[in-house]
């Protein structure tokens, strides 16, 4: 991967896929739950657990001071790990790989079918038998310390170089893993990468950005961002963050807002082909989701993107970096150009750009390794040892 490359990628005849399994790790998790199947939705097992998925474990970070000066003596950061780390003559381990979610997700979402089905098992490209694979989940998200735990608003107001110095303290402290073989993220976990190419330069082989830019958020993303977290501020019932009834009509205007960002006009006209049909699964999505979404939580995940610009710093990687877009993901749309004009920037870097398909979910493409797993096993086979 020495140079870089910057291609419109044709898709290599991928595997039909589903819209549900599709998005489970999307911009929002909710998502993919919003298009659920059961049968394709359902957890496999880590190498050597054949009969049962992983639940993960906890590791406690002491006095985890974040980068505005706010601190907690303890923070909690849950993690799923499947298979073994192994250690070269020096002890350091080589076959580590980090994989990182997106935004109000979790690391258990890439436990989904069309996933880990695709990725972890024998002989496949990050099979767990040979991969040492860790699946945190960030900072305000799953089953780590999150705002909802009981600070509400007076959590301290994290960023992406927090939840990213978090994941190398779980690392280093708690699981003895002193370089990773890999990063790969989605959507927020993809902008994750490029911060671990940056502040981790020497820690990290490669780096597999999936569904982001490596530039700060501006224009509609940021506009929708912005809309999110007023929608829900300006509720009467929101009350500074310390509401004792959820503001409702706050989280469904959200909601709202953020399915149609992510959502692939394409899949969605197929779901729901008539207007009854869609009127009734907006309805039941927006719905379901009331129920499951904390409103401080959704704000404080929108909000730790506010600062995210590795722009700057992008001739600061010295990992190699395989980068993969789609064309039909309205977040990142590909008429920006951006990635055209930031990818030469980065001394060891490819671009992959996937057009449109009846393979392709829109944003939540970046969760169909089906699609795209033929330039990440290319990637992995060209990668050099740091």
């Amino acid at each position: 991967m020495r140079g870089v490359g910057i291609i419109s990628a044709a898709l290599h005849s991928p595997a039909p896929a589903t819209p549900a399994a599709a998005a489970r790790t999307s911009l929002c998790g909710f998502m993919m739950r919003a298009l659920y199947i059961a049968l394709l939705a359902l957890p496999v097992a880590s190498a050597g657990s054949a009969q049962q998925p992983h639940k993960g474990a906890d590791a406690t970070l002491r006095n985890f001071r974040f980068t505005d000066g706010e601190s907690l003596p303890d923070l909690r950061i849950h993690y799923i790990a499947l298979g073994k780390p192994q250690r070269d003559a020096r002890g350091r381990v080589g076959n580590a790989v980090l994989i990182l979610h997106g935004t109000t997700g979790s690391g258990t979402g890439f436990l989904s079918r069309n996933f880990a089905g695709e990725l972890f098992g024998p002989g496949q490209l990050l099979d767990t038998s040979r991969y040492y694979v860790i699946l945190p989940d960030g900072i305000g998200h799953g089953g780590s310390s999150k705002p909802s735990d009981g600070l509400h608003a007076r959590f301290p107001h994290y960023t992406y170089d927090d939840m990213v110095d978090a994941q190398h303290r779980l690392l280093t402290e708690a699981l003895h893993v002193d370089h990773l073989r890999l990063v790969m993220g989605t959507s927020m976990g993809c902008m994750h990468a490029w911060v671990w190419g940056e502040r981790y330069p020497d820690f990290v082989d490669g780096l597999v950005p999936l569904a982001c830019v490596p530039t700060q958020i501006a224009g509609r993303n940021r506009m929708m961002r912005k809309m999110i977290m007023d929608a829900i501020r300006t509720d009467p019932d929101w009350r500074g963050g310390d509401y004792t009834t959820p503001p409702v009509h706050g989280l469904r205007t959200a909601l709202s807002l953020l399915f149609m960002m992510t959502s692939s006009p394409l899949t969605q006209q197929k779901t729901a082909p008539t207007r009854d049909a869609a009127d009734a699964f907006i309805t039941k999505f927006i719905d379901d989701r009331l129920h499951t979404t904390d409103a401080n939580d959704f704000v404080y995940a929108f909000d730790a993107s506010r600062d995210y610009d590795p722009s700057a710093k992008l001739e600061s990687i010295q990992a190699s970096v395989l980068a993969i877009n789609s064309a039909d993901d309205e977040v990142n749309p590909p008429e920006l150009g951006l990635m055209e004009k930031l990818m030469p920037r980065v001394k060891h870097g490819r671009y992959i750009l996937i057009p449109i398909s009846d393979a392709t979910r829109g944003h939540g493409t970046h969760s169909l390794p089906a699609v795209w797993k033929s330039y990440l096993a290319d990637f992995l086979q060209q990668l050099p040892n740091n």
